[in-house]
């Protein structure tokens, strides 16, 4: 059953393309909404749609999808795994009792038409088992043998076909349902008739515009009662959400002085045994931290140390350590040879004139290019030449382009220059291109020698002993700071010690700002025996220790003023300068110039023609649909009274309005808000599924 063994293999790869068909419609922030995190049962992942998720079915699933894939799935992938499942869920109880309302389902024949019939979806054909050899088309045939031989294949393969037959026919099923849905869309003559003029019409317009930003912010007090009642006054627009806010300190586990002297002596040593190592290739396997390239290297696959000691290179030499970025390197040359592949490194300064440009302007060009060149011929520095006249990416590093090896993609002729070149040095002719006209100069010269050695790349790190004292250390601060008042007094006498502070940490959340895998420490905060001003034990998180202070939280079923301050300070902020502006501004008449300047310097004028009611857009305001909405209401010659803008206080005069010409046909702008209206089913859909099915996500608990 080879067939079989391979469709196991590639099946993951298939049902991960259909469950990504199946995320692609969930968009948004908080995709599943949230819940009062931790309620009910304890070994409870979430509730939906009536129906509670227990961790154990829950990992059943998500090891299921596991085995699916047929290869190890890191850890830092294992989110998009779980998402998958609880996906499913979604589908199952959300969007189940829809389909089951409507009677919609997927026929045994349906699922044979889509495996093996006229319909065939798109995930069958692309199984690479089904495709022949010799054409690389999908080959039905090949689907028919595969399943006529699958009753005899062992249960677990039958099983998993099942499961990707039933990932066609759940895929299927939302189609038919969002198509349902989509199809039944139906845009009127009126619809498209408003569409069509307020994308047609055009208003010239005249305004004064007062921005909020005139008006300083220290000079506009905001109370909590008044965003308090700017709170209940928007309800819809701040929605609840669990978060923490987080205040910790961080002890790092970096190698001490003891540990950096033991690795250079541990680096000398190694160096002494791959000297003497009979089998060199093997002993460097065997001592590297960091897996190195086997084969012969050319110069240009060098580090800068190795290169430097390029001409003492003898073979059985042994050369380093040299430090190369993180790692420390050791190397010991096996042998050499000569390739017909030659390798050279350049800089070069290009004067544009592209092939097509007429020809005074590629003349122009080639007598800068010459002039440069007669300057660098004088003596001129290369690279500040390169800087100052260079019209490509290497200009700012002085015309560098690296090393370069034959073939690797130059255009021919500035290749062909490069390989003739006899040797280092300033080439003393032009070189003409597509793209104009090069001054090149040679920095290291031709060579097609190449180098195979045994390498021993070794990465410091601190010794168990460093490790232990830098936890001992944590604990101690964890232990003496188990109120937020200790916590805080403990920083005081460590000096050393600095607190970062990460507000409204989501449940989901990976990384507390650049601390990635903190999941352990969000966890805790989230956890619901953690009080508030609650200090956690010492967590090990990406090399070093932390212990982080619970400062906050926000909670979904209980928006308070603090959830949102910023945003709703802003906002309040910006009434309360509205106000003001509208009152110094008092009765408005006579020109808007005078309007202007009687109110100060803080207040322009300007024009704006072409404003339409779709781009609801003014010159230097920007997006205001309030605004645009006035333009419109207005009669030729009228003017608006003072009101508060999306970024300011206007006053708007409509001095032309040029209405939309008569149409017979709407067509077009019909079908352009049917094509809106489709693409917004799926996630339009999804919305209305996941609030009717009332979901509790707990996740954030167990991962």
């Amino acid at each position: 059953m080879a067939l079989i063994n391979e469709i196991r293999e590639r099946s993951g790869i298939v049902i991960g393309i259909i469950a990504i068909s199946l995320i692609l419609f969930i968009v948004g922030g908080d995709i599943f909404g949230s819940g009062k995190l931790f309620g009910g049962d304890s070994n409870k992942v979430g509730e939906i749609a009536g129906h509670d998720v227990m961790y154990d079915e829950f990992n059943q699933d998500v090891e299921r999808i596991k085995a699916s894939a047929g290869q190890p799935i890191p850890e830092e992938q294992m989110s998009f795994v779980r998402e998958q499942a609880w996906n499913q869920y979604l589908l199952r109880y959300g969007y189940q009792k829809q389909y089951d309302a409507l009677g919609l389902t997927v026929s045994d024949d349906e699922v044979v038409d889509m495996v093996q019939g006229n319909s065939i979806a798109p995930a069958v054909k692309q199984i690479p088992i089904f495709k022949n050899e010799q054409t690389g088309e999908f080959d039905k045939n090949l689907v028919k043998g595969f399943l006529g031989n699958l009753k005899g294949a062992p249960v677990e393969n039958q099983a998993q076909w099942k499961q990707f037959e039933d990932g066609l026919r759940s895929e299927r099923q939302r189609t038919k349902y969002e198509n349902l849905l989509s199809l039944s869309s139906y845009v009127t003559t009126a619809e498209a008739q408003r569409e069509y003029e307020a994308q047609t019409a055009k208003a010239t317009v005249k305004y004064a515009y007062i921005p909020f930003f005139s008006v300083p912010d220290s000079t506009v007090k905001v109370t909590d009662a008044q965003l308090e009642a700017y709170l209940n006054k928007n309800p819809a627009k701040y929605k609840g959400v669990d978060t923490r806010s987080l205040q910790y300190v961080t002890f790092a586990v970096l190698p001490s002085k003891k540990d950096s002297a033991d690795f250079l002596q541990e680096l000398k040593e190694l160096a002494q045994g791959l000297a003497s190592a009979e089998n060199d290739t093997a002993y460097a396997q065997a001592n590297s931290d960091v897996p190195s390239e086997a084969g012969y290297v050319d110069i240009s696959k060098m580090s800068d140390p190795l290169k430097a000691t390029l001409g003492t290179f003898f073979k059985g030499g042994v050369y380093g350590p040299y430090q190369e970025g993180d790692t420390y390197a050791i190397y010991k040359l096996l042998n050499s040879k000569q390739d017909t592949v030659s390798s050279l490194r350049a800089s070069h300064i290009l004067i544009t004139a592209p092939k097509e440009a007429n020809d005074s302007t590629r003349t122009a060009a080639r007598r800068k290019a010459q002039g440069l060149l007669d300057q660098l011929k004088a003596g001129a520095n290369f690279e500040e030449l390169a800087r100052t006249n260079g019209s490509d990416g290497t200009a700012s590093r002085g015309g560098d382009l690296g090393w370069y090896t034959q073939g690797g993609g130059f255009v021919k002729p500035f290749e062909d220059a490069l390989l003739a070149a006899p040797g280092k040095g300033l080439m003393p002719n032009l070189v003409e291109t597509e793209f104009g006209y090069h001054v090149v100069q040679i920095t290291e010269p031709k060579t097609n020698q190449k180098y195979q050695f045994a390498t021993i790349k070794k990465t410091i790190g601190p010794s168990e002993e460093t490790q232990n004292e830098a936890f001992e250390k944590a604990e101690r601060f964890a232990s003496q700071s188990q109120t937020a008042a200790a916590f805080k007094e403990s920083l005081k006498k460590d000096p050393s010690l600095v607190p970062f502070t990460a507000e409204r940490v989501r449940q989901d959340a990976s990384n507390l700002n650049s601390l990635t895998n903190a999941r352990e420490v969000i966890r805790w905060a989230f956890n619901e025996d953690t009080k508030a001003n609650g200090v956690s034990p010492v967590f090990d998180v990406d090399n070093q220790y932390v212990v982080a202070l619970l400062t906050g939280r926000t909670d979904a079923d209980d928006v308070t003023v603090a959830d949102y301050r910023d945003e709703l300070t802003g906002q309040v902020r910006n009434e309360i300068k509205a106000e003001q502006i509208l009152k110094k501004l008092g009765t408005v008449s006579g020109k808007l110039e005078d309007v202007a300047k009687k109110y100060g310097p803080e207040a322009v004028v300007e024009s704006a023609p072409d404003v339409t009611l779709s781009s609801a857009s003014l010159k230097n305001v920007g997006f205001d649909p309030v605004a645009a909405g006035k333009v419109f209401g207005l009669k030729k010659g009228g003017r608006t009274k003072p009101f508060a803008g999306e970024s300011g206080v206007l006053i708007v005069e409509l001095q032309n309005l040029a209405p939309a010409p008569e149409i017979a046909d709407y067509s077009q702008y019909k079908n352009q808000l049917k094509q809106t209206n489709t693409q917004r089913t799926s996630y339009l859909l999804n919305e209305a599924i996941k609030d009717n099915a009332n979901i509790k996500d707990n996740r954030a608990k167990f991962y």
